[in-house]
């Protein structure tokens, strides 16, 4: 069997469980889902929901990897309301599809995290990953040089998602 690594995801994770060690409980979802209309921007926060808001991944897979959040400080997806829940569904949905209508991926993958045992660097806020995909996406620079070829600036892709969610 062959393995893939991404070693570059090891800084992320080394400071969340550093600053577990550190007694520092600070939750980087929680943060941003205080983000503000004034600097929604560089916190890369697309859309507020009632209950759930949509931001982009700062370490992203492929451009476009957007993560749904629950504003509420919640680790699993059965804690969440009804009402949360059926936000979070849908923001999911309309995004995929906004994600669609800007890129034209060739496929997505979707995943809940939730627990460091199941990759999640931030493991005690769910969060919901959306990763656009593209025939060949992944090649040797993210493989073996421990490097992430964007094909564009993360500021771009923001500017670029933000008008149609500013129309949801």
């Amino acid at each position: 069997m062959d393995h893939i690594e991404a070693p570059w995801r090891s800084m992320y994770i080394d400071k969340a469980v550093a600053d577990e060690k550190a007694g520092k409980n600070i939750c980087i979802l929680c943060e941003k889902a205080e983000s503000t209309p004034e600097n929604d921007r560089e916190n890369l926060v697309l859309y507020h929901g009632k209950y759930n808001y949509v931001l982009m991944n700062l370490y992203p897979y492929t451009g476009g990897h957007l993560m749904v959040a629950p504003i509420r400080h919640v680790n699993r997806l059965w804690l969440l309301s009804d009402d949360e829940r059926n936000e979070h569904i849908d923001l999911l949905s309309k995004s995929l599809k906004i994600l669609d209508d800007a890129y034209h991926p060739a496929g997505f993958n979707t995943g809940i995290n939730f627990g460091r045992p199941a990759g999640a660097g931030i493991d005690q806020h769910m969060h919901n990953h959306i990763v656009p995909r593209w025939i060949g996406d992944s090649n040797f620079m993210t493989v073996i040089g421990d490097a992430r070829v964007m094909n564009e600036a993360l500021m771009s892709v923001y500017d670029k998602l933000l008008p149609y969610f500013q129309k949801l």
